[in-house]
């Protein structure tokens, strides 16, 4: 399958500040990539130097083949882009902004664009000035997912959105893929990332530390398993690959390595085992793996969903 993004070695800097670091990132046709990171990590600037508005002290970002910087002014008839604070011109109001995004992407369906415009429960008549940050997050999504666009930049796009236009959100990720369009989502919403993404990748101080499916990340972190023991599990604290081993009342909690599951298992059978529960770690498992204490506070509600 053909790679519609490939990155390799990009480097930007702002002053003493390193944005990216020789960060390498390839997207394939039809696939929904996961671009995970707090804020700060280097996501949004990513997608900048994808959009051909900032450009890369050295490495290659490259879109359906051609360099994103010297071509960028085609390759925007093929991209649909929402940021995550989205600034619209304030006497135009929604339905002309969405309109006017269109054309320069080549058009829209407008049968598309009525629909999307009910589900998201969006007044086009109104004046961009009078709307709310989630209505202003509204226009760009409908334009974006209107649009006959190839590949969709999606930087942190619910911010601002409820609940349930979060869903109507998923949902357009999905119809879009459907029609083999790709999608890079980056976000700090680990739990939208890991219901939509076929493949992630984890973004720290502008490297690339982990990319691959849910299975394969989950693959290289550790399981959790509760069980209830006929005899003390005390054989745990020595084995291999076994992590935290907590006994109370005839029940152990511990983490496992994944390559080591098996034979922690067997000591347990071995134990008169009388109940087992066992858990591949969730993506916001996989993401504190990686930052731990260097998550600020707020991104610790935005891995409950929180926008």
């Amino acid at each position: 399958m053909d790679n519609v993004i490939e990155i390799a070695a990009l480097r930007k800097t702002f002053g003493a500040t390193v944005a990216l670091d020789g960060l390498d990132l390839d997207v394939a046709q039809g696939e929904v990539h996961g671009f995970l990171g707090p804020n700060g990590s280097g996501k949004s600037t990513t997608v900048r130097v994808l959009l051909g508005l900032l450009r890369a002290d050295s490495g290659r970002a490259r879109l359906f083949g051609q360099d994103a910087w010297v071509h960028a002014t085609e390759l925007h008839r093929r991209i649909a882009y929402v940021p995550g604070d989205v600034a619209l011109w304030p006497n135009l109001t929604g339905g002309e902004i969405i309109d006017v995004l269109a054309r320069m992407r080549g058009g829209l369906d407008e049968a598309r664009r009525r629909d999307l415009l009910d589900r998201f429960d969006l007044d086009p008549s109104k004046r961009s000035r009078t709307y709310s940050k989630g209505n202003r997050q509204k226009v760009a999504v409908v334009a974006a997912f209107a649009s006959r666009a190839e590949l969709f930049l999606l930087d942190e796009p619910t911010s601002g959105l409820d609940p349930l236009m979060e869903a109507e959100f998923q949902r357009c990720v999905h119809e879009v893929k459907a029609t083999g369009a790709t999608v890079l989502l980056s976000s700090h919403i680990l739990a939208e990332a890991e219901a939509l993404s076929d493949r992630l990748s984890i973004i720290k101080r502008g490297r690339l530390v982990q990319s691959g499916t849910l299975a394969d990340l989950r693959h290289l972190t550790r399981t959790t398993v509760i069980a209830e023991t006929a005899a003390p599990a005390t054989v745990l604290a020595g084995m291999p690959g076994v992590h935290r081993p907590q006994l109370h009342d005839g029940r152990v909690t511990f983490d496992v390595d994944s390559d080591h599951l098996d034979g922690a298992i067997a000591a347990l059978s071995g134990l008169g085992l009388r109940s087992l529960t066992a858990h591949p770690p969730t993506l916001e498992e996989l993401f504190l793996r990686h930052y731990g204490e260097e998550l600020p506070s707020d991104t610790s509600a935005a891995t409950d969903g929180a926008a």
